[in-house]
């Protein structure tokens, strides 16, 4: 990492990344991003990178089956403001490759490479016609594994 293009120190070897940029409609009455707006861009990245893994609601809805969220741990480390750019990363942090998986995510202000949040999503697996609890098709376990920590790398 060179003083003039400084990288995000990610928290695994190769998270999925999208960027966002932080606009006035983000923006609460404290002058900053308001914290719902951060779980919309962590849905909005996750499913990107269910898609970029073969998985979308379309092939959901063939395999009868779809994760929805149990529990979200977010921890906000430093306030962003408007016209900030932001790095969205997210990772399958765990899977046991029956029931339900956990998903990480880490988000990092561009003009300082902080980490600004970081946070996990517990997805439980469902059956799409009854809303109830089924073991993860054979499409998720293949698809949603565990990334690698950048220390196994």
């Amino acid at each position: 990492m060179s003083a003039e293009n400084p990288q995000p120190q990610w928290e695994v070897a190769q998270p999925f990344v999208q960027s966002v940029v932080v606009q006035a409609g983000d923006i609460d009455r404290f002058g900053h991003t308001n914290n719902v707006v951060y779980l919309g861009w962590l849905e909005r990245v996750a499913w990107a990178h269910s898609v970029s893994l073969g998985l979308d609601f379309a092939d959901y809805e063939r395999i009868g089956a779809g994760c929805v969220a149990r529990r979200h741990e977010l921890d906000y480390l430093q306030a962003t403001f408007l016209g900030e750019e932001l790095l969205l990363a997210t990772w399958i942090a765990e899977n046991d490759a029956r029931l339900s998986m956990w998903r990480a995510y880490q988000i990092v202000r561009v003009r300082d490479m902080r980490t600004v949040l970081r946070g996990r999503t517990h997805w439980v697996c469902v059956d799409l016609k009854t809303g109830r609890p089924r073991r993860q098709p054979a499409e998720f376990v293949a698809a949603y594994l565990p990334a690698q920590t950048s220390f196994d790398v």
